[in-house]
């Protein structure tokens, strides 16, 4: 027999064998891991379920019900949902501006601003959330002096404002004039 060729050929199966047994090792015994990771995904998912769930229920409930109490807690939850940014603001408008101040909106001025406000649209938010039609009969509800003005991009221009994007809010209204398109 020839040693020479044995000798690699048993180090060659040897080295095999230890690489085999050494990756085994690392990587945490294969299959176990991933019926174990897949167990603790179902369970996150089943959270998250249940979660939606919850979420959905108190939505409900809080939509159904129309006491002053509620409307207070939809306004609780409306200011928290997107935090006002009024140095950000003040950076790209190179002015101090308020918060859910309507001027702030092109096309809308101080009178505007009074006669929404007295029906109800008090923030960017309403405003955004206004359709057009009921900008308009707001607007009309002013009288006559009230009519010239188009409220087509209000919404949108009150949505980026709410938001908090500013920079875009301010590109867009260099476009306008007096709030139209």
């Amino acid at each position: 027999m020839n040693w020479c060729l044995i000798i690699p050929l048993l180090v060659g199966a040897i080295c095999a064998i230890l690489g085999y047994l050494l990756g085994k090792f690392l990587s945490g015994g294969g299959s176990e891991t991933t019926v174990a990771d897949t167990s603790e995904i179902d369970a996150w998912k089943k959270k998250y379920a249940k979660l939606e769930a919850d979420l959905a229920d108190c939505m409900s409930k809080l939509s159904a019900s129309s006491g002053t109490k509620t409307t207070a807690a939809k306004t609780a939850i409306a200011a928290a949902a997107i935090p006002f940014d009024a140095d950000l603001a003040k950076s790209v408008f190179g002015k101090k501006i308020k918060k859910d101040d309507l001027k702030i909106i092109e096309g809308i001025g101080p009178k505007i601003e009074e006669l929404f406000k007295k029906n109800g649209v008090k923030t960017w938010r309403a405003l955004s959330e206004a359709s057009e039609k009921k900008c308009q009969e707001i607007l009309d509800s002013g009288g006559k002096s009230f009519g010239m003005h188009e409220p087509g991009t209000w919404s949108k221009q009150a949505k980026l404002a709410y938001e908090g994007k500013w920079k875009k809010l301010l590109d867009w209204q260099d476009e306008l004039s007096g709030g139209k398109k």
